[in-house]
């Protein structure tokens, strides 16, 4: 029985660090060389309007937590311009329907002709828009973010082998239990000692060579982006409003407006 044990061990082990390795070959070969300019950011996301280094704060966003992050970074920008309403319930109510960009114009047009939608419903509708599209390829081709081949990439490869040592050690207790009583234990032991030993090594080596895992970024953008202990107000970020770099950075989490935040967790952000 305890061999049974062992082959679902075994093959749990490789076909995880295989994932890992999979994951880290597509991630490398997105990944080209990138200039590493002074940080700067500004609120307008246009390629034609922003020939400078810096990112944009959709940019800064879409890098931090793809097109959902960015979805709700323009909804709280127009919130903050007294454009659209964002209620506590997760409703997203149109106060005034101008747009500044592309992007704006989407959310627009994803909230719909009523002027009212829930938050859900329109950041799937941005997700799928073109202007937010733009966005993404911009980033991908400036080989600042992972290409849709690439996710998810190396976070969720590496889950697999948590997974799967989690699996060799409960493998080995189930067969350490029911082994005969003849049974050489240490020898049952030593079996599972080798399937774990890889995947513990792989997931060390993953953590020491591709820590901190992206969903988005790819290396190249993630030191494009502002230290996270850097002030919004400092020269680094002149243009963007601290609660709009915290939430392209960090997410709802970490906005300081009780209401801003109720109404983007309460439609399951």
């Amino acid at each position: 029985m305890w061999l049974l044990f062992l082959l679902v061990a075994w093959v749990a082990a490789v076909l995880s660090c295989a994932r890992v390795c999979r994951a880290a070959v597509a991630a490398a070969r997105t990944t080209g060389p990138a200039p590493r300019p002074a940080p700067r950011t500004t609120l307008d996301p246009s390629a034609e309007d922003h020939p400078g280094p810096g990112l944009t704060l959709y940019e800064m966003a879409y890098l931090s937590g793809g097109p959902h992050r960015l979805a709700d970074v323009v909804l709280v920008l127009m919130a903050q311009k007294r454009r659209l309403l964002l209620a506590h319930t997760g409703w997203a109510t149109v106060v005034e329907p101008v747009a500044q960009d592309a992007v704006e114009r989407a959310a627009l047009t994803a909230i719909g002709p009523e002027g009212q939608r829930r938050i859900p419903a329109i950041r799937d509708a941005l997700v799928a828009d073109d202007a937010v599209r733009a966005v993404a390829d911009r980033l991908v081709a400036a080989g600042l973010a992972l290409p849709a081949a690439a996710r998810p990439g190396i976070r969720g490869a590496v889950r697999l082998v948590q997974g799967a040592a989690l699996l060799v050690l409960l493998s080995a207790a189930a067969s350490y239990w029911m082994a005969p009583s003849g049974e050489d234990h240490r020898l049952v032991l030593a079996w599972f000692a080798l399937p774990l030993i890889l995947t513990l090594g792989t997931w060390a080596v993953a953590r020491f060579e591709l820590h901190p895992y992206h969903d988005w970024a790819t290396d190249a953008g993630e030191r494009r982006l502002p230290d996270a202990q850097q002030s919004p107000g400092t020269p680094g970020s002149p243009a963007a409003p601290a609660s709009l770099t915290t939430l392209a950075l960090h997410g709802p989490t970490a906005l300081t407006d009780p209401s801003l935040r109720a109404a983007l967790h309460s439609s399951g952000a």
